[in-house]
C-alpha cells in the first residue's frame, strides 16, 4: 500500500540523476534492498546535506508510491563513518562490501542477520582505518551465509563423508571428500579450519591467515555464489 515508511538503512550505491537529484541503492533494516530518489539533494541548500553518500548510516522517512523508486522525504545521520572516508583502503573494503551485498541480496525483505553485518563491518572499517583481507573475506562467508549460499564445510558436499576432505567444488557447494574431488580444487587444511573459524567467530576477531590460504578461501566462496546465486563478486582485496 502506498504511504511512508519509516526505517533504518545504509547507502549502498549514490548515482546522480538529472539535474538535481540522485538515485539511491539502499539496503534496510526493515525492506531489504529497495530503491530510493531524493529530489532536489544536489542542490546547494538541499536539507538532505551530504547524508545521501555511500556508506551512511541513515534513519529514513520514504514516501511509497506505485512506482519503482520510493521518495527520500527525510533522512537523519546514525552513522557516518568519518575515519572510514579519510583512509583509501578502508574506501575500497567498504565499496567492495556494498557491493557484495547489491550482488547477493536483492529481494526486497527485511533481512537481520546481512544488515547486521554490514554495520558492524562499516563499523570496523571506520574504527580501523581498514580491517584486513581475512576480515573482508570473514564478512563475505557470513554474507554467503545470510543470504542462504554458505558453503557446505562439515562434511563432503556430494556424498557427505566426513573424513579426508581434500578439495572444494563450488558446483557441489563445499568441501568435498577424495573419491568426490573430480571437478573441484585442492584446498588445505588451513583454508578449510579459516572457513569453520570465521563463520564460527565475531567479525572483530576473524582468524589470522596469509597468502595461499587466503586465495583459496576467496576462490572457495566466488565460486559457491557463482554456481548457486548466479553471482560473480569482486576481489575481496
Amino acid at each position: 500500500m502506498p504511504g511512508a515508511v519509516k526505517t533504518e538503512a545504509v547507502v549502498l550505491r549514490s548515482i546522480r540523476f538529472g539535474e538535481a537529484d540522485r538515485v539511491l541503492h539502499l539496503y534496510a533494516e526493515r525492506r531489504g534492498r529497495i530503491g530510493a530518489i531524493a529530489k532536489g539533494s544536489r542542490r546547494p541548500r538541499s536539507r538532505f546535506g551530504g547524508r545521501l553518500e555511500p556508506f551512511f548510516r541513515l534513519d529514513l522517512v520514504l514516501h511509497e508510491g506505485r512506482g519503482e523508486l520510493m521518495t527520500v522525504t527525510s533522512a537523519a545521520t546514525v552513522a557516518a563513518h568519518p575515519r572510514l572516508r579519510e583512509s583509501g583502503p578502508a574506501l575500497g573494503a567498504a565499496a567492495r562490501a556494498c557491493d557484495s551485498v547489491l550482488r547477493l541480496l536483492d529481494a526486497p525483505d527485511p533481512n537481520d542477520a546481512a544488515y547486521n553485518l554490514l554495520c558492524r563491518y562499516l563499523a570496523l572499517l571506520d574504527e580501523r582505518g581498514d580491517a584486513g583481507h581475512a576480515t573482508a573475506l570473514s564478512f563475505r562467508l557470513k554474507l554467503a551465509l545470510a543470504a542462504g549460499f554458505v558453503p557446505e564445510l562439515s562434511a563432503c558436499a556430494h556424498c557427505g563423508e566426513g573424513d579426508g576432505l581434500v578439495a572444494f567444488s563450488g558446483s557441489a557447494g563445499g568441501v568435498v571428500c577424495g573419491a568426490c574431488e573430480a571437478g573441484g580444487f585442492e584446498i588445505s587444511a588451513e583454508a578449510h579450519r579459516f572457513m569453520v573459524d570465521a563463520l564460527g567467530r565475531p567479525l572483530a576477531e576473524a582468524p589470522a591467515a596469509e597468502g595461499r590460504t587466503l586465495r583459496q578461501v576467496e576462490r572457495a566462496v566466488n565460486e559457491t555464489v557463482e554456481h548457486h546465486a548466479h553471482v560473480r563478486l569482486r576481489a575481496a582485496a
